[in-house]
Order: C-alpha cells, then structure tokens, then sequence
C-alpha cells in the first residue's frame, strides 16, 4: 500500500517506520532537521527488543510526493488546521485519512450519535475548514496505545505498548478497515479492528483528560498525581462530568473513575505528554482533551463544574 506520513514524530515514527520496513513504500512530509535527516539517511525505532530502520521518501512539498493509498495524520491537535491542506493534496483519489491523534477529533461530531446532532465543534474547527478539506467520508478513526518519544531528527523510541484500534468513523465494520488492519498487522503492529471507534476515542479521553492537564500545571509525574488524594478527588469528578456526556452520545463507559485510576497508577512513573509540551514550550492540545468535551456537554445541557475549573486554569497556562 502507498502511504503518506504527516507528521515525523513518536506517533508517525512508530507507524511510518514499520510501515516502510515491511516493504510499502512511504512518504514523509517533514520540514527542518527532521527533513534533513530522512533525507540523508534512515528512519529509525528502537525499543528494548529491537531496531529498525528504513528508508522512505521525504519532502516539505505535498506536491512532490504524490498520491497515496493510506495518509497517515499523526500531528498534535494544534497543528491539524495548518497541514489539512497538505495532508488532502497526499490523498489519492480513493484514499483514506488514519488520523493517529489524541483527544477528540475534528469529526468526531459530524456524524450524529445519542442526543448529539451532526455538527462542527468551534473549539476544534471553528470555520469548519478542516472538516472541508478532510470530510468523515475519506476516515477511518484510530486510537494509538503506545508509548513512544523523538530522541532525535529521524529517531524515535518505542518504550512501551504497540496497539492500533481502527474502525470506521460510523460504526460498523468495513472492507476498507479490513485492508488497511491487514496492512498495519503484517507491519507488525498490534491493530484491532472496533465496531465502535468513538466508543474507543471517548475512552482514552477519558483516561487522558485529568492526568495530562494536571501534570501541566504542577509538573508532578502521574503517580504523585494519583498519590494525592484531594487532586485525585478532582480527577474523578472531571471524569465523572464526561462518563455522563458520554452516555447521551452513545459512548457509554461502565468502568469506575477509581478503577480507571488504579490501572493508570500500575504503569509507575511516566510524564505525560502535555507536560513535555509545557516544558518544551510547545502548544498543549488544550482544545481536544478539554475544550470540546467541554463544548459537547455544553450542547447537551449538561453542568460540568470540575471540567470547567481544570480548563480554565489550563488556558491559563497555556497562555
């Protein structure tokens, strides 16, 4: 299969250097030192098993790479409406769009689900432009359960997890899904084909939505997070506010906040990726993991008085 890779980093490093190391011929659209290096030499991935490394074909020009099969988006949410564009100039007249992001997607809204009408998000694509240039027809939605890092231009680091759900943005199960898994597996990546994508999208988030933020804010690591009973208090009130939006738009979660939480304590000391954005100085996906649940309860009527303070003092910090 012929695939483009947006975004060169842990994510699209991950699946972009499997891709090509088992003989689909890849596209990278990068920029800067990223572009110097795959230009020059491998892509590389370690982890503490393996190492591997490939070959692919980069540019900072869409125009130059052609069309594909499969478009891989694997950008930070701040950065989807400035590479819409290019990332629709990769697909090729069929294509699909596998969009390798976190937190709520651009289309996640689109199709109605529950008490939840067909519509755009203002806080994820305010002039509905990204939707336009990549419209839920041409995705298939993903869910990324992998832990990984850019250790340097061209080399990323695998250090835990190696899961891909796929499945198709409607629901329902889908020759093209089946293709695309197909491709992904002989790849050597652990993909799962789900009947209910959203479902799948709505449950990382919720997982995601607490511990990223607050480790943002404090620069404390998850498990001191979750060893201080009154933030981890916060923590399941905020997720409590979005299991309850959850189910008006049919992604119905049964677990507990409290058990969720245990199993996030079981994985140690990590530092979540928003507080290596805060302390890099990059922009905080602010608006995936909190803005448009927030925006959606909003919608449906319904208070979240937890989710709104956790925002607030996060658009703080991230201005």
């Amino acid at each position: 299969m012929r695939i483009a890779v947006v975004g060169a980093g842990a994510i699209g490093g991950w699946l972009g250097v499997k891709l090509a190391a088992a003989g689909n011929p890849v596209s990278v659209l990068a920029r800067g030192a990223t572009l110097a290096a795959l230009q020059n030499g491998s892509w590389c991935l370690k982890s503490a098993a393996s190492e591997i490394e490939a070959r692919v074909t980069a540019s900072e020009d869409p125009g130059a790479l052609g069309k594909h099969e499969l478009v891989i988006l694997a950008v930070k949410g701040p950065a989807i409406a400035t590479v819409a564009s290019a990332a629709a100039q990769l697909l090729g007249a069929e294509g699909i769009l596998l969009p390798a992001i976190n937190g709520v997607p651009w289309w996640f809204t689109t199709i109605a689900s529950g008490r939840l009408d067909a519509r755009p998000l203002a806080s994820i694509d305010p002039d509905g432009a990204i939707a336009r240039q990549l419209p839920v027809t041409r995705i298939i939605g993903a869910v990324a359960h992998v832990s990984a890092a850019v250790e340097a231009p061209g080399l990323v680091r695998q250090v835990g997890g190696n899961g891909l759900i796929i499945g198709e943005p409607g629901g329902g199960a889908s020759t093209r899904v089946s293709e695309v898994a197909s491709v992904l597996g002989a790849a050597g990546i652990d993909v799962t084909m789900s009947s209910a994508i959203r479902n799948d999208i709505w449950y990382k988030l919720w997982g995601n939505m607490t511990i990223n933020p607050i480790a943002a804010l404090t620069g404390a690591t998850a498990d001191r997070i979750l060893d201080e009973p009154l933030a981890e208090s916060l923590i399941c009130e905020v997720m409590e506010e979005a299991r309850r939006i959850g189910e008006e738009i049919g992604c119905v979660i049964a677990e507990d906040a409290k058990a969720r939480n245990a199993v996030t304590r079981k994985l140690g000391t990590f530092r979540p990726s928003m507080l290596q954005d805060a302390e890099a100085g990059r922009p905080m996906e602010v608006a995936a993991l909190l803005e448009a649940p927030r925006e959606i309860g909003g919608i449906l009527g319904l208070s979240t008085p937890a989710l709104d303070g956790l925002l607030g003092l996060m658009r703080l910090k991230a201005a």
